[in-house]
């Protein structure tokens, strides 16, 4: 056995640690995106071939060798995809990946119209991200706001104690009195609350 294998903690940590869950989601969803616009080239291309095939009765489609990757989007597009990408929450990926999914499969776009169905689920996923934060920061303003008033008024409805009051009872009224003072022993004057019971 070699001794590299005994001082691996000296290795540097892998590419993947050191990304951030920013770049991951943003990585995860461009490749999603990739792969939908490959699959929305290659069915545009099967419905062309079964389109040559019945107009000229004859299946030419062996013959013809397609380009993998035809269609790209600009380098400006792909920045704003990208930009959009990175404002997702690592929690909204999957539901960003399953609604764009949804959408294609509803409805079969074509390679072109991939990038602009992709964008308008990021933005969708965006705006409820935002509305949530709002909803969430109005909700801790709220509690805030009420937690402060509530232990304002528990504060106000305890029992009222009253120290001076002329009915407190004291060890040496019970030893003038005749009382068994070991009964009960008066170290602080009886609080009593304003209600009767």
């Amino acid at each position: 056995m070699s001794l590299t294998s005994w001082f691996r903690w000296n290795e540097p940590p892998s590419r993947i640690s050191q990304r951030s869950p920013t770049e991951m989601v943003m990585e995860t969803l461009m490749m999603e995106f990739g792969w939908q616009m490959k699959e929305a080239e290659k069915q545009q291309r099967e419905r062309e071939n079964e389109y040559r095939k019945i107009k000229t009765g004859v299946d030419y489609g062996w013959l013809v060798s397609h380009p993998k990757h035809s269609y790209d989007i600009s380098p400006a597009e792909r920045l704003q995809l990208e930009d959009l990408c990175s404002k997702i929450h690592p929690s909204y990926c999957g539901p960003v990946i399953i609604r764009f999914r949804q959408l294609i499969a509803e409805y079969e776009p074509e390679a072109p119209e991939v990038s602009r169905i992709f964008h308008s689920v990021l933005q969708e996923a965006i705006e409820k991200i935002k509305e949530e934060e709002e909803a969430k920061k109005l909700a801790r303003q709220w509690n805030t706001k009420h937690k402060t008033s509530l232990s304002l008024t528990t504060l106000k409805t305890r029992a009222r104690i009253s120290p001076f009051s002329s009915d407190i009872k004291t060890i040496s009224e019970d030893v003038e009195r005749g009382t068994d003072p070991t009964r009960r022993v008066w170290s602080m004057p009886e609080f009593r609350s304003t209600k009767d019971y």
